[in-house]
């Protein structure tokens, strides 16, 4: 059983009607087989255009986010690199035999990764908010 077929009556103008006569004239091609072909590629080019159109602005907003927070994560890592060499910088080594010292930095540090931890596991952001460490 073969589908349902309409006549159309079309107006080519005479460099495309020569053009389809030519591929019609080959063996097993037909100008219906090739009008057919021809509409149902564009009608599928069409249909991906709907598509473009349709999620086109969602893809715009989803990249321009991703590269904010690409450049907030250079940001993020430039600032802590110059803020440990400032603090190198600024701050003289500990002497070897500085233990008191040396014990005061560990607990600092261990402070510091403790309160690092809390804020992302609380999901707080310390820039960009009124308080620090909030």
């Amino acid at each position: 059983m073969s589908p349902e077929k309409i006549r159309h009556q079309l107006f080519l103008p005479k460099p495309v009607s020569d053009r389809l006569e030519a591929l019609a004239a080959k063996p097993g091609a037909s100008k219906s087989a090739i009008l057919t072909d021809a509409v149902t590629a564009w009608l599928n080019r069409r249909g991906a255009s709907e598509l473009e159109d349709r999620f086109g602005m969602r893809l715009d907003r989803l990249t321009a986010a991703i590269g904010r927070i690409e450049r907030d994560g250079h940001i993020q890592i430039e600032t802590l690199a110059l803020f440990v060499r400032y603090e190198l910088a600024i701050h003289a080594p500990l002497a070897e035999n500085d233990h008191a010292g040396r014990a005061l930095a560990a607990k600092r540090f261990e402070a510091f990764i403790t309160q690092v931890g809390r804020q992302i596991a609380a999901g707080r952001r310390t820039i960009g908010t009124a308080e620090p460490g909030r």
